[in-house]
């Protein structure tokens, strides 16, 4: 009988060959029954997502069953794909989604559903990929269209930030091998309540500049030279200086 007969084995006579089509329309029934089912429960709201992923999984099942597979099951992964996402399993709804799209490139909802999980795992080349995937089956869908519009925008934002870290980066890195080469020995940070957070920098000619504090502890008070390059003689910055601090004792000696 064709229920006993292994499997991958070819029907020997057409009585198996029609066993094998009833049980193939019985599964086949049985999982739009339960695909109908998980619609239902989708409609009637969160409290019931859970019992909606139950009934995909179930009519997965029986069109897994299936030789050859029938090609609503991408229907199937891409409807358990959508109920994920609304519950927020991420990576499910992007396994699912996958698998609708390999059962059935043109399944549209499939592509777009990957291309959410994807997005919502911080996979935005994966994302993209998707997107771009669908609008080769149909180059007029709006819906991707925008989704990859968004992507791209995102990924565009991610890669300014990395190109600023980076250079960060590379001029802290330039700034602490210029200092090191000098034979240059930074203490602690002071008195940043009068220099707030400027800090040495090096310009694109190699010169270093430094933030320049002078106190005057007999009239408690203080200067601050914000840009002092290193090739500058003190004296081109002694007149201004000199005159500001000339000011500040006339001012206390009349206090």
């Amino acid at each position: 009988m064709a229920l006993l007969m292994e499997p991958g084995s070819e029907p020997l006579t057409e009585g198996e060959k029609a066993d094998l089509d009833a049980i193939a329309a019985i599964k086949e029934s049985a999982a739009r029954e339960y695909r109908e089912e998980g619609n239902q429960f989708v409609k009637k709201g969160r409290k019931h997502y859970p019992d909606a992923v139950d009934c995909y999984t179930k009519a997965i099942a029986q069109m897994g069953a299936l030789s050859p597979p029938n090609p609503d099951a991408s229907v199937l992964f891409a409807n358990r794909a959508h109920v994920n996402l609304l519950l927020g399993n991420h990576r499910r709804a992007l396994d699912d989604a996958e698998q609708a799209v390999r059962l059935s490139p043109s399944n549209l909802k499939a592509h777009y559903r990957a291309a959410k999980a994807a997005l919502a795992l911080d996979l935005l080349p994966q994302a993209a990929s998707f997107c771009r995937r669908g609008l080769e089956q149909d180059p007029a869908n709006e819906e991707l269209k925008k989704f990859l519009a968004q992507v791209e925008a995102q990924q565009r934002e991610r890669d300014l930030k990395r190109a600023k870290v980076a250079q960060a980066i590379s001029a802290a890195k330039d700034l602490a091998a210029a200092i090191e080469k000098r034979g240059l020995r930074l203490g602690k940070a002071a008195y940043q309540q009068l220099t707030g957070v400027k800090k040495p920098k090096l310009d694109e000619q190699g010169v270093l500049h430094w933030p320049v504090l002078l106190l005057y502890p007999e009239v408690m008070s203080s200067d601050f030279i914000e840009d002092f390059p290193e090739t500058d003689m003190f004296s081109e910055h002694l007149d201004l200086i000199s005159k500001h601090v000339l000011r500040k004792f006339s001012t206390f000696a009349m206090g």
